[in-house]
């Protein structure tokens, strides 16, 4: 059977080292240890540059381990996909379905409409782990020439039982 496709967004891999937040963290350290086999995994060069970006040198350092360590894909767009997802993310942003000053995550979604991820994963409630957002980008999607839906979720709703 064919995997399923889950781009994370930051929240997920940074959640895996939340001590101030220990249910989620327990949450995704589950998803990593018992499901993410079950899907193919994949982050964004964004993810990347909000993890770089991060000046706690050790909490990196961790953060890019945890991407080797469960061999999680960089997306690597064509010159012709970097536009379309900079339209993509424009669009987002300009129907206000993204903040301006959250563009990242207007990103992350293009990423994963760009490549036709079917799930993106985020523990962004606000901006992308919501129903009402999810049902705004699908229509968005759809009007632009994507006819894949994608399931944005939290990491919650992708674990199997045990």
């Amino acid at each position: 059977m064919k995997k399923l496709k889950i781009y994370l967004d930051t929240s997920v891999i940074s959640f895996h080292f939340a001590d101030d937040a220990p249910e989620y963290r327990d949450i995704t350290i589950d998803f990593f240890k018992h499901n993410s086999r079950s899907y193919d995994l994949f982050i964004s060069d964004v993810v990347m540059l909000e993890i770089n970006a991060n000046p706690d040198l050790a909490m990196k350092r961790k953060m890019l381990d945890l991407i080797r360590d469960f061999k999680i894909k960089i997306l690597e767009p064509t010159k012709q996909q970097e536009t379309e997802i900079q339209t993509i993310a424009e669009r987002y942003i300009k129907d206000k379905i993204i903040p301006q000053k959250k563009k990242e995550d207007a990103y992350h979604i293009a990423f994963a409409t760009c490549f036709e991820i079917e799930i993106l994963l985020s523990w962004n409630f606000k901006h992308l782990a919501n129903v009402k957002k999810n049902l705004v980008v699908i229509g968005v999607n759809r009007s632009i020439g994507y006819t894949k839906d994608i399931r944005l979720c939290n990491p919650l709703e992708v674990m199997d039982e045990e």
